[in-house]
């Protein structure tokens, strides 16, 4: 199959992504899947090597890796999307922890789907974000996320989580995670605008959903759609101890809406703004803090995905 390139991240899954890569890469090769790899070498390298790949005539870019691995190929897929150059299709092998991101599509887990998935798989043309925000340095940045970002609680716990060796599994390592950091927590007065409406309270958290997933397979905006143009923003207030104990198990199905304590927005341009910055994540990755402020890229990336007749 020509013009395929695969990104792969050694690190990721603690490592088993690099120690299991030379076997996958022989089974795509049998499967009808071959072309050069590029791994990373260090934190932002994918972004590199998804232009580099791109420029030297990739039309499909196989991820290899989690979420974190993801992320970082959309900064270069989306950065090349705002600078009017070809983008190519993206699949993804899930080999991380979490998964989020793979979820909300269905993406295969099984080695050989995956690949014939790649291979053959529909595409479907998705949004994704353009972000500005705080660097922990005080500068402002810009980045972009494909999947879920969010301002407050949900911030700390991606840095705790990405602390720890997550040999537990993504669900087991963001649940405890949670747990620990709700216990410390406190809301902070946040001002949120979507588009022209304004919210502004104690907060513990604001997520801003491109897609449904986040934290391991919490369906925090189980109706969010990467292809409607518009962000899910779920506005969480000061919830308790029993609240969270009530919801997490609902939050896992995505049956914990409506919530007395959680306001469901849409819109397509969000603004956070707190007197005490608070941490930001996106995609699980945290670059910051508040201020931030994310607008749509509407049709900005093309991702392969199942059909019907793929696995006929």
């Amino acid at each position: 199959m020509a013009g395929v390139a695969f990104l792969v991240n050694p690190a990721s899954a603690n490592g088993r992504t690099g120690r299991l890569w030379p076997t996958l890469a022989r089974r795509a090769a049998e499967l009808g899947l071959d072309g050069p790899a590029y791994l990373s070498q260090r934190p932002g390298h994918l972004a590199q090597l998804a232009n580099e790949a791109s420029e030297s005539g990739a039309e499909l870019i196989v991820a290899v890796g989690g979420d974190g691995t993801v992320n970082e190929i959309a900064q270069g897929l989306l950065d090349r999307h705002e600078r009017g150059l070809s983008v190519p299709d993206m699949a993804v092998i899930p080999f991380g922890t979490g998964r989020d991101f793979a979820r909300t599509f269905a993406l295969p887990r099984q080695r050989d789907r995956a690949i014939t998935n790649a291979r053959d798989g529909g595409v479907q043309t998705l949004d994704a974000a353009r972000v500005s925000y705080r660097s922990w340095s005080g500068e402002t940045e810009s980045s972009y996320f494909a999947n879920v970002a969010s301002a407050g609680m949900s911030g700390a716990i991606a840095e705790r989580a990405n602390r720890t060796s997550k040999v537990l599994g993504g669900k087991a390592s963001f649940l405890v995670a949670t747990l620990a950091v709700f216990s410390k927590w406190k809301p902070t007065m946040l001002s949120v605008t979507v588009d022209d409406e304004q919210r502004h309270g104690p907060m513990q958290d604001v997520i801003v959903a491109n897609c449904r997933f986040l934290g391991g397979g919490m369906k925090m905006c189980p109706d969010a759609d990467p292809t409607d143009g518009m962000f899910d923003v779920l506005a969480i207030g000061a919830i308790t101890k029993t609240d969270l104990a009530r919801s997490l198990p609902k939050i896992y199905r995505g049956t914990h809406l409506p919530h007395p304590r959680a306001e469901l927005l849409q819109g397509s341009r969000v603004t956070i703004e707190a007197d005490v910055a608070v941490p930001i994540q996106l995609d699980g990755e945290q670059p910051g803090t508040t201020p931030i402020t994310f607008e749509v890229l509407p049709k900005a990336l093309r991702l392969r995905v199942p059909t019907p007749d793929v696995f006929a």
